[in-house]
């Protein structure tokens, strides 16, 4: 029997869309290792392994680069919880789950870094505020539709509530790491029952 024939070889737009992803990773792991304002554009090329012309042929500025990098790195934090979400089959084992996900962030781990500079960044950067806002409010969307599923009161407001304390976990873990699920599990499940007495508990 013949061998396979070999795959075609890549296209122009295969090469193009693989450098622009090595960019975009590069500048996100540049992100958690030296700080947003710290990052070159030299830097993100030599990282990729790629000429710099490139990085302003496939982005209209490292600014733009570096909003993309982050916010699919942010985007991707939210897509991990929501799956989690999915597959919860009560409100508690979704808090549960979501908390226990955190646990793998230490705080000075990659992800977690590039989550900290994101949000410190959106607070001077218009175009990447509106971005973020975008995702955490698809985020919220998706947490309340579960919480109204299982009957918890006010879903939408309990949403932001708890995405609020998701947030906030994620900036205050670096120099708080006992802030993990079994410490702080316990705290969010009460406040949520005594909110909402009689109704249904996160």
């Amino acid at each position: 029997m013949p061998p396979p024939p070999p795959p075609p070889p890549p296209t122009a737009a295969d090469r193009g869309r693989e450098v622009r992803q090595r960019l975009l990773r590069a500048g996100a792991e540049l992100i958690a290792e030296r700080g947003w304002s710290a990052v070159s554009t030299r830097a993100v090329a030599e990282r990729a392994k790629t000429a710099q012309g490139l990085v302003h042929y496939h982005f209209a500025s490292l600014g733009a680069l570096l909003r993309q990098a982050a916010l699919g790195g942010v985007e991707a934090l939210f897509d991990e919880l929501a799956t989690l979400l999915k597959t919860a089959a009560t409100s508690q084992q979704a808090l549960d789950r979501v908390l226990g996900a955190l646990d793998a962030y230490s705080g000075t781990d990659p992800t977690s870094l590039l989550f900290t500079e994101t949000y410190l960044a959106a607070a001077r950067d218009e175009e990447l505020k509106d971005g973020l806002a975008g995702i955490l409010a698809g985020a919220r969307d998706a947490l309340a539709g579960h919480l109204s599923d299982q009957g918890v009161p006010q879903p939408q407001e309990t949403a932001i509530v708890l995405l609020a304390a998701v947030d906030g976990l994620m900036l205050h873990r670096p120099t708080s790491p006992s802030l993990t699920s079994a410490a702080v599990g316990p705290v969010l499940r009460r406040l949520f029952t005594e909110a909402n007495p009689g109704g249904g508990t996160v």
